[in-house]
């Protein structure tokens, strides 16, 4: 007998009727585009995929696509949709947020998420600013970036997240750029077929805010040739890294997290075990 044809998906099958509000220029339009696109060519429909956020411009991304959406609290994507995945394994999890969202409040959540390795795709957007509440710095803004409330910079050591995320046991590593949507979307096409927590970091201009960072098209450049999979010398490019590289820096072969037995995702046996 042969398999059954599945329906050809486009990436308009992706969008919702709303509308986004982000700024004209803003690189989070092309996050949506890569995102519509990738879900097409992985070929589950907009029923079988979640998209989950917590604050901030990035995290409105929910409302823009036709799948299953959550539009949770500040910091708190992660939990979310680790529980989400962890209960509903068939589903398809992708968690989104921006710099301020998932490296400040969420960055404890950051580091465990990369720790359980539970088998869904973190999306970061990262313009290493707050846009959304006017421009202040953010976990890895530069520490001589001038604004209202630091007059003469923070001071601070940017955050390297991507350090971080290989450092804490996350399974695939890469880095994309808003001004590539093509690129980035097979960076989350290999990200969804790619066993175990995926995390990827984008570049994605605040041209409100950091008008500057509409030279980065000319700072971006290809990362490793080829993904490591030691992560002891992922370490080691990551931190001579200049922060422009992209590509797949890192796939792993951790086991991924197993999710909740049927038997026990049922809301009875949920009532059951917290009964008093």
């Amino acid at each position: 007998m042969n398999a059954p044809t599945l329906p050809k998906l486009d990436p308009k099958d992706f969008k919702s009727d709303v509308k986004p509000i982000w700024c004209p220029g803003c690189g989070d339009f092309g996050v949506l585009a890569a995102l519509t696109r990738a879900s097409a060519q992985v070929g589950r429909p907009p029923e079988e995929i979640a998209v989950v956020s917590g604050i901030g411009c990035s995290s409105r991304l929910p409302a823009y696509t036709s799948a299953y959406g959550f539009h949770g609290v500040h910091g708190r994507a992660l939990p979310f949709a680790i529980g989400l995945k962890s209960a509903r394994p068939d589903i398809e999890v992708i968690a989104v947020g921006g710099d301020g969202d998932g490296y400040s409040i969420g960055g404890n959540h950051f580091l465990h998420a990369c720790r359980r390795n539970v088998d869904l795709v973190y999306i970061v957007m990262d313009n290493h600013v707050y846009g959304m509440t006017k421009g202040q710095p953010s976990p890895t803004t530069e520490p001589d970036w001038i604004c209202n409330i630091a007059p003469a910079g923070t001071g601070l050591h940017p955050l390297n997240p991507m350090t971080l995320a290989v450092a804490a046991g996350a399974n695939f590593i890469a880095r994309g750029f808003t001004g590539d949507p093509n690129g980035l979307a097979r960076l989350i096409v290999e990200a969804i077929a790619w066993p175990g927590f995926a995390f990827i970091e984008v570049l994605s201009p605040c041209v409100t805010f950091r008008p500057e960072q509409k030279d980065w098209k000319h700072a971006v450049h290809a990362g490793p040739a080829e993904p490591l999979s030691d992560r002891a010398r992922a370490a080691a490019v990551l931190l001579s890294d200049d922060g422009f590289g992209t590509g797949i820096f890192f796939k792993g072969e951790r086991s991924r997290a197993h999710p909740l037995p049927a038997a026990s995702r049922t809301m009875d046996d949920i009532e059951r075990r917290f009964a008093l």
